[in-house]
């Protein structure tokens, strides 16, 4: 009992000697906690996430059409088709004839007619001509036969007129000198007579001779000039006749009646295929002429890219086009970009979309295989999103 007693003494002791450093101990945690106050618990700073690469292609509307887009066909508005000799799908070639317009069998007579008198004058001409130069020859031939022969001939005068008078010369002198030696009795007088003969003989025919020069002369100088004349009425003769068959007013004619018929001939501009026929044989031409022709055979897609997007765009670039009605996504490059800004054709079904923008048409070429697979789709409106190869770096 006593035990437990002093036991007790002891705690109760303790206790209080415990109780009297509590006040010193908890205001040295304070002054400790006020000198020395604790770091607040603060996250640490987020790093930045790496940046991504990524590539931002255009996009836009487009329409498909044929190499050359469509061209409609037509004729003079307001005209009667008298026939079509072509039909939807059809292949057709540059100047193929595809239809004959209502004034076309009238043409053609009137084209007929020209084209015989054209045949007629030219036969007249062709008969004319032939005659006129016969007769032109004719004059050249007689020319050139006066001054040859007759120039022969007048030289051999000439020369023969100089002969005689050397020997008068001669005859001249012999005659002077016998009649001073008849005087001195060195000659008879039959001599000196027989002198006398000879040179008055040669006197007579050296007058002769020159009279003979001067007929052949006049004659050759005459007969040149009426030969001259001759070709030169030959040769205007020629002309006039020429003129008055008039060829060159009947090929004229001729000309303006094949320009006339032509114009009742519906021709093809060039290769494609007959998309649609808009008149048909016994039809009035109207503002959506004859018909449309496309050449399928090359396929395209024209874009409208926005401003702000055009330069983005570089020849070469794959463009993938995309459409519900396209059994998959087709593919081409771009071939052609425009240098002019337009307002957009195409309208996006949205009707939030602006609708009044300024838009580049970039052409883009399918591939041999995505052209054919589009070749009855034309203007049907597709999905264009071209790989312009600009990488931006998101977050």
């Amino acid at each position: 009992m006593s035990q437990q007693i002093a036991n007790k003494g002891r705690i109760a002791v303790s206790l209080a000697t415990l109780a009297s450093f509590v006040p010193g101990l908890a205001a040295l945690y304070f002054w400790r906690l006020q000198a020395n106050p604790p770091q607040a618990n603060n996250p640490p700073a987020a790093q930045p996430a790496p940046e991504v690469p990524v590539v931002r292609n255009v996009t836009s509307l487009g329409r498909i059409e044929p190499r050359g887009e469509v061209i409609t066909v037509s004729g003079t508005s307001g005209s009667r088709i008298s026939e079509l000799l072509v039909s939807e799908g059809q292949q057709v070639q540059q100047g193929e004839i595809l239809a004959y317009l209502e004034d076309y069998d009238e043409k053609l007579a009137e084209k007929n007619l020209a084209a015989s008198q054209l045949a007629e004058a030219q036969v007249r001409y062709d008969s004319s001509t032939k005659f006129g130069e016969a007769q032109i020859k004719e004059a050249e031939t007689r020319i050139a036969q006066i001054e040859s022969p007759q120039s022969y001939e007048v030289e051999a005068q000439k020369a023969r007129v100089k002969q005689l008078t050397a020997e008068l010369n001669t005859t001249r002198k012999d005659y002077q000198r016998n009649q001073f030696l008849v005087d001195e009795g060195a000659v008879s007088q039959q001599v000196l007579d027989e002198n006398a003969v000879n040179f008055y003989s040669k006197e007579a025919e050296l007058d002769n001779a020159k009279a003979e020069l001067a007929q052949l002369t006049e004659a050759r100088t005459q007969n040149l000039a009426n030969a001259r004349a001759q070709l030169e009425s030959a040769r205007a003769e020629l002309a006039q006749t020429q003129s008055e068959i008039e060829v060159q007013s009947a090929q004229s004619n001729l000309e303006l009646a094949e320009a006339s018929l032509e114009r009742t001939i519906v021709r093809a501009p060039r290769p494609g295929q007959v998309l649609d026929i808009a008149a048909y044989s016994g039809e009035v031409v109207g503002d959506d002429g004859i018909l449309q022709l496309g050449d399928i055979e090359q396929m395209y897609v024209v874009a409208e890219v926005y401003e702000s997007d055009i330069q983005e765009i570089e020849l070469g670039q794959t463009a993938i086009v995309t459409d519900p009605s396209l059994p998959r996504a087709i593919t081409g490059t771009v071939e052609r970009v425009s240098s002019q800004i337009g307002r957009n054709d195409i309208l996006d079904n949205d009707p939030a979309a602006d609708t009044d923008s300024r838009v580049i048409e970039v052409k883009i070429r399918l591939n041999e295989e995505d052209s054919s697979l589009v070749a009855g789709l034309i203007n049907l409106q597709v999905d264009v999103e071209i790989e312009s190869g600009d990488v931006s770096l998101t977050p």
